[in-house]
């Protein structure tokens, strides 16, 4: 079964993801912060019975502290969970669909924290696979909700629908003229934040970019979404024509045939470089200057984080060797695309 992020979906040469997040709190139990470990394993086990009671086979059920720490990193580094959701283990649980593209996390900041992925843009289609869910565990278990401030969120900045809404956009055009300060403030007036791929302190490595909403209070769901999905289809635009715009350069061009060639043989490949490479060649997989599956290297980007590769290679490994094995599994996937485009 293919995971969410090797697919391609809609807008899929800019759009990598889609994600629809809720956070809810069961009203028969305090804030994870102020439960201990016998009360965080009461509302881990409550609300796993509650999800696999009619989804048998559907959801896997993860306690946090049986990883190890790689294992752990690399859900972040797949988006499965928060980054933060890593740190302290002890109490905390994951429920995760064979796809990976449904997953609860389980006494987070909030009780339930319950996220669907899907590839390229497809908010309206992910948000109706979180509602269902959402709406099923609610009837079962009874979420913490007031008439007045909606549902009710350790973190008051979630009052309201307690949804954040977000798409993955790679935007390396915009980054290389400059304009994401200046996208960022404008989307910030409009109720929305541009950060870095893993959400707020972090980088834009390969100029992967995180949009999602910013305001969760007086606002609809349907209306968060409907204001995303036309900014996004904005900002789409102006990547596709800043592209195009740079392509015309021949500069540009050669930086694109030297990313794939250094991938191609490479035998030592950091994460940051690696990012910056496959950042390149996804252009010209996008604008057919390759014949490369733009799958492979959705793939890419995402198995060769730091913690992943560990996690694959079922061990800790020091940077060097990381770095080796990493350059050595790049050269295999986009080698062995050319010899099948051959065939």
């Amino acid at each position: 079964m293919n995971k969410w992020y090797i697919e391609k979906g809609d807008q899929g040469d800019i759009v990598l993801s889609t994600r629809i997040r809720f956070a809810r709190n069961l009203d028969a139990y305090a804030f994870p912060s102020k439960l201990d470990l016998a009360g965080k394993k009461a509302v881990n086990e409550t609300v796993r019975d509650a999800v696999t009671r009619d989804n048998s086979g559907t959801f896997g059920y993860i306690e946090m502290n049986s990883l190890t720490r790689s294992q752990a990193v690399s859900l972040a580094e797949r988006h499965l969970i928060s980054p933060e959701f890593t740190t302290n283990r002890d109490g905390r649980a994951l429920l995760l669909t064979q796809d990976e593209s449904v997953s609860i996390m389980l006494c987070e900041e909030d009780h339930i924290r319950l996220q669907v992925m899907k590839s390229g843009l497809a908010l309206n289609e992910a948000y109706d696979i979180a509602n269902s869910i959402d709406n099923m565990i609610d009837a079962k278990l009874h979420y913490a909700f007031d008439e007045r401030m909606g549902y009710l969120t350790q973190c008051p900045t979630n009052l309201g629908t307690a949804m954040r809404a977000s798409v993955m956009l790679h935007l390396p055009a915009l980054t290389a003229l400059g304009r994401i300060p200046g996208i960022s403030a404008t989307v910030s007036k409009l109720g929305l934040v541009i950060r870095g791929a893993y959400g707020e302190g972090s980088s834009s490595k390969g100029s992967i970019y995180q949009l999602s909403n910013q305001i969760t209070l007086g606002i609809t769901e349907q209306a968060a979404i409907a204001n995303l999905n036309a900014i996004t289809m904005q900002i789409i635009t102006q990547e596709r024509a800043a592209q195009e715009s740079l392509l015309k350069n021949p500069v540009q061009i050669d930086k694109i045939w030297r990313a794939m060639g250094i991938l191609k043989s490479a035998r030592l490949l950091s994460c940051d470089e690696f990012m910056e490479l496959i950042s390149l060649v996804r252009v010209g997989v996008a604008q057919n200057i390759f014949e490369t599956q733009m799958e492979k290297v959705n793939e890419l980007i995402v198995m060769m984080q730091p913690a992943t590769v560990n996690a694959s290679e079922g061990r800790e490994l020091d940077p060097s060797e990381r770095d080796s094995i990493r350059a050595a599994k790049v050269r295999e996937t986009l080698l062995r695309e050319k010899e099948d485009d051959e065939l």
